[in-house]
């Protein structure tokens, strides 16, 4: 939910930093978004970064973050089940160990790569989602408020 949060966010911002913010007359509002929805309603979350970037809507900070961090693992990695994003940072090998309850069997290691067996993938997925849910929120709410701001001062106004 929050990647469509930031991918209307950002399309949204930059229809009204076209069409402009603050209140239009209801017989001009088609005439108001007309292009710029057509322009910006289905572009790639990649060019929504760079695009926003380019109109001074998103800092080069945020813009770096949002591309190599946010549009790569957040994004990519749980829109396309792509583990090997999500799961990049794991060790290829883990030590495991083998052992039996029903005979007196000695315990021994076993390396596995957990990136690639479906349910250690699962797990790791989710602990994943779990611990970075909420800082992914809340980032996305901050840069909302940022962004209106940026409109608001670009246009010389006191709210969206």
């Amino acid at each position: 939910m929050t990647n469509n949060l930031l991918e209307r966010l950002l399309k949204l911002s930059l229809i009204y930093n076209e069409a402009g913010i603050g209140q239009k007359p209801v017989r001009d509002w088609d005439s108001t978004f007309e292009e710029p929805n057509k322009k910006y309603s289905s572009i790639p979350l990649g060019n929504s970064i760079e695009k926003c970037g380019k109109l001074d809507l998103i800092t080069e900070n945020e813009k770096e973050f949002l591309f190599n961090t946010i549009r790569e693992l957040m994004r990519n990695g749980f829109s396309h089940a792509d583990s090997t994003k999500i799961l990049n940072g794991l060790p290829n090998e883990t030590t495991m160990f083998q052992g039996g309850f029903s005979q007196s069997t000695e315990i021994k290691p076993v390396t596995v790569n957990q990136k690639i067996i479906p349910f250690m993938q699962a797990l790791h997925i989710e602990n994943f989602a779990k611990e970075n849910a909420a800082d992914y929120f809340e980032y996305v709410y901050e840069l909302t408020k940022k962004i209106d701001q940026r409109l608001i001062d670009k246009n010389g106004k006191t709210s969206v």
